[in-house]
This record gives structure tokens, sequence and C-alpha cells, in this order.
């Protein structure tokens, strides 16, 4: 008996999940298909896993029975394994997709955290940071766009082609703020230069201060 078995509900991680939902276009795919079509389309928005975590995550989705594989001989000595969902992978991708609790998105912008310590560094080093970043987000743009434009040549992409537009409007956004910010790092350092004691650092406020703030933003509500 399988594990799935035991369980209407597998638990499976985010990445099992993005797995099995792009093999419920029922077709037979390759661990490197479906890492090109991570790449093709969730990395705007859900990162690209390793190939050594999409083949783990296989083998457990066909150890649960919600998938099944099988080797094709190629020519001379190679050979590829081909996955393909089951009827049971099937029920579970569509239980989770309409039942399963949406987790808020996680948040983890290095740029950002580098800026909320400006105070270790200059902001010509902040603007050259910056300013990388405009560029990261440029060329995320420019794939993003290119990639939703093809997504709409085949009819069953249509949720993948609203998917792909919310991450060219999304790297858009991201690098009009960073614009924004950089034209805005000239006023932070004024405000923070004028602040600095003899020994050229700003002083921290006391932990009264805090807890002063955070009294008036709550009541500001």
């Amino acid at each position: 008996m399988s594990d799935a078995a035991s369980t209407d509900k597998p638990i499976l991680a985010a990445t099992s999940w993005a797995l099995l939902g792009m093999l419920t276009y029922n077709q037979e795919l390759t661990g490197y298909d479906l890492r090109k079509w991570i790449d093709w389309s969730l990395r705007y928005f859900y990162g690209s896993p390793a190939y050594s975590q999409i083949y783990s995550d296989l083998k457990k989705l066909e150890r649960l029975g919600l998938v099944t594989s099988r080797v094709e001989a190629g020519s001379g000595a190679r050979s590829r394994r081909l996955y393909k969902i089951t009827d049971a992978g099937n029920e579970a991708a569509t239980a989770w997709v309409n039942e399963a609790p949406v987790e808020p998105p996680t948040l983890k912008h290095n740029a950002l955290l580098r800026v909320t310590f400006g105070h270790l560094t200059n902001p010509s080093q902040l603007r050259e940071l910056l300013q990388e970043h405009v560029d990261y987000a440029e060329k995320m743009h420019r794939q993003a766009a290119k990639d939703a434009k093809w997504s709409k040549v085949e009819p069953a992409w249509a949720y993948a082609h609203l998917a792909l537009q919310w991450a060219e409007r999304y790297y858009a956004n991201e690098r009009e703020l960073a614009l924004k910010m950089i034209k805005e790092l000239d006023e932070a350092e004024a405000v923070f230069h004028a602040a600095k004691l003899d020994d050229q650092t700003a002083p921290w406020p006391a932990q009264d201060s805090w807890h002063e703030v955070e009294r008036q933003a709550d009541a500001d509500e």
C-alpha cells in the first residue's frame, strides 16, 4: 500500500505541489523538462529549485502514488525517466488549489536589508548597490515580458499567462521603486549627517524613545 493511501490530503512542500501542478497538464515530462518550465514561468515569483531538489521531490511524489515514472530507452546507451501524474495526483493537486490556505508571500529583499543598515556604509556604495538592483529588475522585466507574450500561443496556458503578466508588471514596479530610492538617498544622508556625533555615528534612540514612538503610532491608527 502506498503512503498516499493513508491520507486523503498528503502533506507536501511547496516545490512538490508546484511539480505536481505542472504535471496536471497530463503530459509525460522529465525532471529536465520540469526545470525548464520552472525557468520559463515560476521562477519569476516562486524561485527556481535545483535539479537535485526536483528529482528528490519527484521520487517522493512517486512513493506517495501521486505520479508514476517509466524509463524510455534512447539512442545508444542514453535513456530518460518520464513522469506522469496519477488520478490520485490530479485529485490531490485539485484539492490543494481549491482548499489549502494561501500563505502570505515572504519577502527577502537583500538590497533593502543593506539600505536599512546604511549607517555602516556610505551613499555612494548604496547607490551602486541599488543601481545593480535596477539592472537586475530591468533584466527580469524584459524576460518576463517576453515569456508573457509567448505564453499566449497556447490556450491551455491562459492562466499561466496571467501569472506571467503579473511578473512583468512586478519587475517594472521593482525597477521604478529602486530608482526612486536612489533619488531619496541624498535626503536620508542629510538627515543622518545632521544627527552625527563626534565619533561620526548618529545616536541610536533610547529604548524609552522606541516605546513612545510605538505609542504615538498606535494612537494614529
